[in-house]
C-alpha cells in the first residue's frame, strides 16, 4: 500500500510490553521509519499512539519485527484464541513441571546428569523461548532491557554448567512475568469496565419500527428507546417519558436524578423505572462517557514527577550495575588469579539485579489505580502529576457563585423608595437585566418569570453594561440604572434609607441591587443565592485533611460575602473582584503557597488554569470545562474533594512505598551478590518477587473507598 496523508494518532495494542526498557526498543525501531511524526506509550493499558502519514499495516509490521504482537484499536474488541488467552499458562507451567522433575530426580533420587540435564534444557526452552527471542532483538538494537539480561545470565549459567540454576531463573522469571501480566491486567480491566458501561446496541424508531441497532450505526437527532433497568446508550435530550436514572458511572452521585422532557441524559447510565424517548445529542466516539475514557487513558501516558524520576534513575542504574558486573568477572581472575567461574557466576548474579523491573512498573500501575479509581466516583484527572500536586496543597480558593452556592439565585425582598410598586419595580429591573450577562441578572430574570412579569413588550433603548458595576438603560422613554452600592454613589444617588436597608440585607448574607432614575433611588433589591446542602461539611472535611487555608473569591461585598465565609466556617474571603481580579488574587496566593482552585467551569477559566491544580466541578456534558481543568468533578458533590485529596495523599504514599521497597531490595541484593551470599535463583525470586509486591500495592487504590 502506498503512503497516505498525515492523519491524526493511531492506537496500537502491544501485547507484551510492559517496561520502558521494551518502550526504548520500540522508539528506537519505530523512529527510523519515514512518516513517523510523534510516538506516545501507555504502559499499563499497553498501548502505544503513533502519529503518522504512513499505514498502519506498515507500522504493525515493524512493531512484531522487534518481537511483539500487536492489533489497531479497531481490532481490540476481536475474540483472543486459545494459544493468546492461555499460551503464556501452558508454556510456565509445562517449564516449571520439567524444572520441579529434574530436581527431584537429582536431588531426591541421584539420578545421572543424563537424565536430569534433557529435563532442564527443556524447562529452560518452554520457559524460555519467548524471553530470548525478545532478549535477542534487544541485544542487537543495544537496548539491554530486561529480556536481554535475563538471556545473558542463563546463557551464561548453562555455559559453566549450571543447568539447575539456569532452569530455575528461566521458571521463576516466567512465572513472574505471568503473574505481572495477570495483575496489570487487573489495572487493565478496570479502564475496560468503563469501556463496558455502554451497551454496544440501542433500541432506535426508523419507520414506526422498533429495531436494536449498533450505537456506532446511530446518527445524530435520531430518536432511541430506553425501558425501564436499560443502560442508556448514547448522549442525548428527553423528548418524552419521565424517569429516574442512575448517574453514578458519569458523576458518582448516590441517588438516582429525576429525569423529563428537555433534560440531557449521558451513556452508560441507567434508567431506573420509567420509559424515556431520547433523540441523541452526541455520536458513541462523542459521548460524556468516551471523553471520561480517553481523557483517563490519556492521562495514564502523561508521566507524573515521580515517574519520571524513576525513568532518569532506571537509565542510570542499569548501565552502572552492567558496567559492575564486567568488572567482577574480569578483574578477580586477571589481576587477581581467583576462580573464573567463581566470579562469573556471581557477575551473573549482577545482571539479573541490574534489571529494574519492580522499580519501572511500580508508579505506573499505582497512577492508574487512582486515576480508574477516581473516574468510578465521577472525577476526572488529567495526570499523575496533577494528583501529585494535590497531595501537598494545603491552600484551596473557592469560587462563590454557583460553586459553593447553587448558582440559581432569586430576588428575596423589593424595598419601594418611592411611589412605584413591587410588580412595577420588578418590571424595570428584569426589563434592563434582561440584555446582561451576568450571574445576578438571571436572578432577576428568574423571579420575574416565577411572578409572569411580562418584560418582552418593555421597550429599551441606549442599553449599557458597566462592567462590574451595574447596568442602564432607557426605560418606556425614562432612565434607569441597576447596580451595586458603589455604582450608586458614584452616581451620587445614595440616601439614608439605601444605607439602613444596605446593612439588614447583607448582615443576612444576601447580595443587594439598587435601582435608581435620574432624580431619586427607587428601590433596594434583595438577592440570595441558596448555599450547596453539603458545602459546609465538604469545608470542614478539608480542613480535617490538613488544609490550612480555605479562601473565597467572589464580587459580591465584603459584608455579604463574610457572612456567606461565616456560615461555612471559611478561613479568608476576597470580595468585590472583577472577572480579571480572581486571576491577580490566584496569582498572589501562588507566590506564596500552592493553590487549588475550586471553580463552575467556564467563567473560572483564567483562575482555574493559573492555579497550580485547577478543579472544575458540575462538568456533566460540558466538553469545554472538561477540557480547561486539570481535574474535573463530573458532578456537585463538593464532599468529592476530600476524598480526592485522601487519594492524592494515598497515592504519593504507595509511590514513594514502592520505590524504597524496589531501591532497597536492589541495594541490598547488590552488597550481598559480590562477595558471592546471593545465587542467581534468589536474585530473580527477590527481583520478581518485588515486582509482585509493588503491583499489588498499587492496584490497593482501585479499592479505595
Amino acid at each position: 500500500m502506498g503512503e497516505t496523508t498525515q492523519k491524526p494518532y493511531s492506537t496500537f495494542l502491544v501485547k507484551g510490553l510492559c517496561c520502558s526498557d521494551e518502550e526504548i526498543i520500540l522508539r528506537k525501531r519505530l523512529s527510523k521509519l519515514p512518516h513517523i511524526h510523534d510516538l506516545k506509550f501507555n504502559l499499563v493499558a499497553q498501548k502505544l499512539y503513533v502519529r503518522h502519514s504512513t499505514t498502519d499495516e506498515r507500522i504493525i509490521k515493524e512493531i512484531e519485527a522487534a518481537g511483539f504482537k500487536a492489533n489497531t484499536a479497531h481490532t481490540l474488541l476481536e475474540e483472543r484464541s486459545f494459544y493468546e488467552n492461555y499460551g503464556q499458562i501452558i508454556f510456565t507451567t509445562s517449564s516449571g513441571i520439567l524444572w520441579a522433575s529434574g530436581l527431584i530426580a537429582h536431588y531426591a533420587f541421584g539420578s545421572p546428569d543424563s537424565i536430569t540435564m534433557p529435563l532442564f534444557i527443556f524447562a529452560i526452552a518452554l520457559g524460555g523461548w519467548r524471553i530470548a527471542k525478545r532478549g535477542l532483538y534487544a541485544i542487537k538494537t543495544l537496548s539491554l532491557d530486561m529480556n536481554a539480561l535475563m538471556t545473558i545470565a542463563v546463557a551464561g549459567a548453562m555455559a559453566i554448567g549450571e543447568w539447575a540454576e539456569a532452569a530455575t531463573v528461566v521458571f521463576l522469571f516466567s512465572l513472574a512475568l505471568l503473574l505481572e501480566t495477570i495483575s496489570t491486567g487487573r489495572a487493565r480491566k478496570a479502564i475496560r469496565s468503563l469501556i463496558d458501561l455502554t451497551p454496544p446496541t440501542a433500541r432506535i424508531n426508523r419507520g414506526f419500527i422498533e429495531e436494536n441497532v449498533p450505537v456506532q450505526d446511530i446518527q445524530l437527532g435520531e430518536q432511541i428507546i430506553i425501558k425501564p433497568g436499560d443502560r442508556i446508550p448514547l448522549d442525548g435530550e428527553v423528548i418524552t417519558g419521565t424517569s429516574s436514572v442512575n448517574q453514578a458511572p458519569i458523576t458518582g452521585e448516590s441517588k438516582p436524578v429525576e429525569k423529563k422532557k428537555g433534560d440531557r441524559v449521558f451513556a452508560g447510565t441507567i434508567n431506573v423505572q420509567g420509559m424515556l424517548q431520547v433523540r441523541v445529542t452526541a455520536t458513541s466516539e462523542n459521548t460524556t462517557l468516551a471523553h471520561i475514557i480517553h481523557l483517563v487513558e490519556e492521562a495514564q501516558s502523561k508521566r507524573a514527577p515521580a515517574q519520571q524520576f524513576v525513568d532518569k534513575f532506571a537509565r542510570i542504574y542499569t548501565p552502572a550495575v552492567l558496567m559492575l558486573a564486567v568488572g567482577v568477572a574480569a578483574f578477580p581472575p586477571l589481576v587477581m588469579g581467583l576462580p573464573f567461574t567463581e566470579w562469573f557466576y556471581r557477575a551473573l548474579v549482577l545482571l539479573v539485579i541490574a534489571c529494574p523491573c519492580a522499580l519501572v512498573i511500580s508508579t505506573p500501575v499505582t497512577l492508574v489505580s487512582a486515576l480508574t479509581n477516581a473516574a468510578r466516583n465521577g472525577i476526572l484527572i488529567k495526570g499523575g502529576v496533577y494528583l501529585e500536586s494535590l497531595a501537598s496543597i494545603r491552600t484551596f480558593v473557592f469560587d462563590k457563585t454557583g460553586t459553593l452556592t447553587e448558582g440559581s439565585s432569586r430576588i428575596t425582598d423589593i424595598v419601594p423608595l418611592n411611589s412605584l410598586s413591587k410588580n412595577e419595580i420588578l418590571t424595570i429591573a428584569a426589563s434592563l437585566e434582561r440584555y446582561s450577562e451576568h450571574h445576578i441578572a438571571g436572578a432577576v430574570l428568574r423571579t420575574a418569570m416565577d411572578e409572569n412579569i411580562p418584560v418582552d413588550n418593555v421597550s429599551i433603548d441606549r442599553f449599557q453594561s458597566v462592567i462590574g458595576k451595574g447596568v442602564t438603560g432607557i426605560v418606556n422613554g425614562k432612565r434607569y440604572v441597576i447596580g451595586n452600592h458603589s455604582f450608586c454613589e458614584e452616581e451620587g444617588k445614595c440616601s439614608p434609607d439605601i444605607h439602613r436597608e444596605l446593612d439588614r440585607l447583607e448582615s443576612e448574607g444576601k447580595t443587594v441591587l439598587i435601582l435608581w432614575d435620574d432624580s431619586e433611588p427607587v428601590s433596594v433589591i434583595g438577592v440570595a443565592d441558596e448555599l450547596r446542602p453539603n458545602a459546609r461539611e465538604a469545608i470542614k472535611q478539608l480542613h480535617d485533611q490538613d488544609v490550612n487555608a480555605i479562601v473565597m473569591l467572589t464580587g459580591d461585598n465584603e459584608k455579604t460575602a463574610r457572612e456567606i465565609a461565616r456560615k461555612l466556617g471559611i478561613d479568608s474571603v476576597r470580595a468585590q473582584l472583577l472577572p480579571e481580579d480572581k486571576l491577580t488574587a490566584i496569582q498572589e496566593l501562588k507566590s506564596e503557597r500552592k493553590v487549588a482552585m475550586v471553580g463552575d467551569g467556564i467563567n473560572d477559566a483564567p483562575a482555574l488554569a493559573a492555579a497550580d491544580v485547577g478543579i472544575a466541578m458540575g462538568t456533566a456534558g460540558s466538553d469545554t470545562a472538561i477540557e480547561t481543568a486539570d481535574i474535573a468533578l463530573m458532578g456537585d458533590d463538593l464532599t468529592k474533594l476530600a476524598y480526592l485529596k485522601r487519594l492524592s495523599r494515598k497515592t504519593v504514599k504507595i509511590i514513594k512505598q514502592n520505590i524504597i521497597l524496589s531501591i532497597g531490595i536492589k541495594l541490598v541484593f547488590l552488597i550481598l551478590a559480590i562477595p558471592g551470599y546471593a545465587t542467581l535463583w534468589m536474585a530473580i525470586t527477590a527481583d520478581e518477587g518485588a515486582a509482585l509486591i509493588v503491583i499489588a500495592n498499587g492496584l490497593r487504590l482501585l479499592k479505595m473507598k
